[in-house]
């Protein structure tokens, strides 16, 4: 799946470049949001109930996306496409790719990570910037590991899982000091521990466990966006800790086509590592 995903993404990134004005029309600026570390379209670390487009209801949508979030000891690097059809359905396809440091490859004799995720989102009811209520969706994420030597060497019980989720999202026009706000609350049902990297349940929990997500933003002007997030994560591993993350984000989103995204992310313990603090760089284009 690996040279698919990278096939993909770079002749969406020539027909972007060739075709400057395909992007869909039917919603305004910033309202398609980002892509999400899992492919779905919303936050960096969490799925909005927004879709990945800027399709209306009855427009298509395409976009494609690069991640890369480099913290003190690990990196990981993300590439993914996503598609949005009549502003009700999502589809996004995804591959990660974690890095491990030097110390825990020569103790492993393993290399990198890698997971591939197919995620499905349905827009149930709203909008979030017209209707008075939020915009909600459900979805998923069907993930699943390359390889489970090292999943299974810290005690997890599979190398695949599926993540389902609940998410609401709106937008309150000139909210504070005539400024928009958005804000989004997702619930995710998960047994994925760090996000499915190292398996999914384990020792401590082979069940279900529902964790939070939340967003805040506020829009400075139609391009330009600035917030945090916050991420509960679930601790089903006795040999590695588990610690929430949360990030603190800058947008930037010139046009229909393209939306550039950074930020300062606190990861905590991460694999036995501690202060997992550093960088993350997002890109998406839009096909049409």
């Amino acid at each position: 799946m690996s040279s698919k995903v990278i096939k993909m993404a770079a002749a969406g990134c020539f027909i972007m470049c060739a075709s400057p004005s395909i992007a869909a029309n039917g919603k305004i600026l910033a309202t398609a949001g980002l892509s999400q570390l899992e492919g779905s379209g919303g936050g960096g670390l969490t799925p909005w109930a927004t879709l990945a487009g800027y399709d209306s209801q009855d427009e298509t949508s395409a976009s494609f996306f690069m991640t890369d979030v480099n913290v003190s000891d690990y990196r990981l690097s993300s590439i993914g496409v996503a598609t949005s059809f009549y502003d009700r359905v999502e589809l996004s396809l995804a591959q990660q790719t974690f890095d491990l440091p030097v110390d825990l490859v020569k103790a492993l004799s393993v290399g990198d990570i890698k997971q591939d995720i197919l995620g499905v989102k349905v827009r149930l009811y709203g909008d979030a910037v017209y209707s008075a209520y939020p915009q909600v969706s459900v979805g998923l994420q069907h993930k699943q590991l390359d390889s489970d030597f090292v999943a299974s060497y810290l005690g997890a019980k599979d190398d695949s899982g599926t993540d389902f989720y609940a998410s609401a999202t709106k937008v309150h026009l000139g909210a504070v000091a005539g400024y928009n706000l958005v804000w989004n609350v997702t619930a995710r049902a998960t047994k994925a521990n760090e996000m499915g990297l190292l398996g999914f349940g384990g020792p401590d929990n082979n069940d279900y466990q529902v964790m939070m997500e939340g967003s805040v933003g506020l829009l400075l002007s139609p391009n330009w966006v600035v917030g945090m997030e916050y991420r509960q994560k679930p601790s089903n591993l006795s040999s590695v800790e588990e610690d929430n993350w949360a990030d603190v984000f800058v947008s930037y989103m010139p046009n229909k086509k393209v939306n550039i995204t950074a930020a300062y992310v606190d990861l905590g313990i991460v694999a036995t590592k501690k202060d997992q603090k550093g960088v993350y760089l997002s890109m998406t284009g839009y096909l049409w």
